[in-house]
């Protein structure tokens, strides 16, 4: 039976049971954001949320560790690098990557048709709030990894994540960022404006984010399994370090300094390119840009490999999780998700590549060696805004509460300013029942002690609709896919 999808008017609805705190929560909220006053709605163009993401694409340096004939085991790649349209075997034939290496030296073999192609897959959510702010999503995608138990893994989750305020036209035009998120694991750990952690590579080009990357290996209470933390140092440390050809090291957040096996440079900013002096890594080029060292040798700077990424759409991947869009291939037939499309997922070219209307997707990973099946993009909580924020990261796990999550769907907490998930869209029978298309919290980016309650507020009505200033870029394909190319081509 097809949920009744009736739209109502946004309201705003205070939680009869809010009580003091609540009004506390709302009222520190209210001055952490500006009000919901609005300056005249206006809408970025297609090639500016391109440069947008180009432009704030982070700079990922990462431990690796390629010994015991493990080399390429670190390498960023895509979801199709074999180029077999089938990803539940993604995990497998990646650990040939070191075939695939060691072949590209004498030429043409078996693995010289796959596309290794490091990429970051992306999303740009739009919408005027005082202002233009924008969402800017990036999720680091590897084939494997390993847990802290040992177990291997098939995909690997971990983003960054930022909220950049008082846009006003082209990226580096007097905009700001107000916090930046990385996941460990199931962890969401913030950075605030003008914190220590938050370091940026400025260049003509672009502001890159600092990130450091644990290996892909397993390490019992210490970072492992492809974990991402801030680099507590600033770019000019890592610059004065690659020019006097320093150990290659990095300081990240709660915790010490790291090994750097790895750059991993976005190809859209030329500056930041030649200062790393990254290649793109190809079959030709594979051997050469394949670390071999163990993860607790500390190198130095010229024996870094520098690598070139590039950026990819969260909406590529998406309709693969579509009950008919031959799901069954990469994803198991559990635990379906119900999603209201009042538009259709579109690729580059405009085209439909899932239809509008009530849509059914199935979010767990099949893995051809049936070793893992953790949840892909469409039940992602990052994917929602429904995630908690945490101030630290932590080697011993925790921090992944789906309170917050649980809470969203059923509609039962309001946010900061009044609205629940179901009042904020007018879908009054979505609450446990369905999520809107365009369902969308937005954290201030402080941290709530309290279980199941974040600071933020829920965009309402049709903020995505460019009558409003609005554009929701999870659900649009921005970036060509270049289907069969090798990185850096065109």
């Amino acid at each position: 039976m097809t949920p009744d999808t009736t739209r109502h008017a946004p309201m705003c609805r205070l939680n009869r049971g809010l009580g003091l705190y609540g009004v506390l929560a709302l009222t520190f909220a209210a001055l952490c954001w500006p009000s919901q006053a609005q300056a005249q709605a206006w809408s970025l163009t297609t090639a500016q949320r391109q440069a947008f993401l180009q432009y704030y694409a982070p700079v990922v340096l990462k431990r690796g560790n390629g010994n015991d004939g493990r080399h390429g085991y670190d390498w960023v790649t895509n979801f199709d690098f074999d180029r077999d349209g089938n990803f539940s075997n993604n995990k497998l034939n990646w650990k040939q990557i070191p075939q695939y290496i060691d072949a590209s030296r004498t030429g043409p073999s078996a693995w010289s048709g796959w596309r290794v192609r490091p990429t970051l897959y992306t999303s740009l959510i739009e919408f005027m709030d005082g202002g233009k702010n924008l969402v800017l999503i990036y999720h680091v995608y590897h084939a494997l990894d390993k847990n802290a138990a040992g177990d291997y893994q098939l995909h690997d989750w971990e983003r960054v994540e930022m909220l950049v305020q008082n846009v006003v036209g082209n990226p580096g035009s007097g905009e700001t960022v107000a916090y930046a998120v990385v996941t460990q694991h199931k962890r969401n750990v913030v950075r605030r404006a003008g914190h220590v952690d938050l370091n940026f590579m400025q260049t003509a080009t672009g502001k890159h984010l600092l990130i450091w990357q644990a290996e892909w290996s397993d390490k019992l209470a210490a970072a492992h399994g492809q974990e991402l933390r801030f680099c507590t140092d600033p770019y000019s440390f890592f610059a004065g370090r690659m020019a006097s050809a320093g150990k290659a090291e990095a300081g990240v957040n709660n915790d010490g300094k790291k090994n750097v096996h790895y750059a991993f440079v976005p190809e859209g900013s030329a500056d930041a390119v030649a200062a790393f002096g990254a290649q793109a890594l190809t079959y030709a080029t594979a051997d050469a840009l394949a670390s071999r060292y163990d993860n607790g040798k500390t190198v130095t700077w010229p024996n870094v490999k520098r690598i070139t990424y590039e950026l990819q759409d969260l909406a590529d991947i998406l309709p693969t999780h579509w009950q008919y869009g031959g799901y069954a291939t990469h994803w198991k037939d559990t635990s379906p998700i119900d999603f209201w499309l009042e538009s259709p997922i579109v690729n580059e070219a405009g085209q439909a590549e899932v239809s509008a209307g009530m849509q059914r997707f199935f979010p767990q990973t099949r893995d051809i060696e049936n070793e893992d099946d953790r949840e892909g993009y469409i039940a992602k909580k990052w994917l929602l805004g429904t995630f908690e924020l945490n101030d630290s990261a932590s080697d011993f796990g925790g921090g992944g509460s789906s309170e917050f999550h649980d809470n969203a769907y059923a509609s039962s907490v309001a946010d900061s300013r009044g609205r629940t998930r179901a009042s904020a869209s007018g879908y009054g029978t979505s609450p446990g029942t369905f999520w809107w298309q365009h369902d969308y919290f937005v954290h201030t980016g402080f941290t709530d002690s309290k279980d199941g309650v974040e600071h933020g507020f829920w965009l309402p009505g049709a903020w995505y609709s460019p009558t409003n200033g609005g554009f929701d870029g999870r659900w649009v394909q921005l970036f060509d896919d270049r289907p069969g190319l090798e990185s850096g081509q065109r």
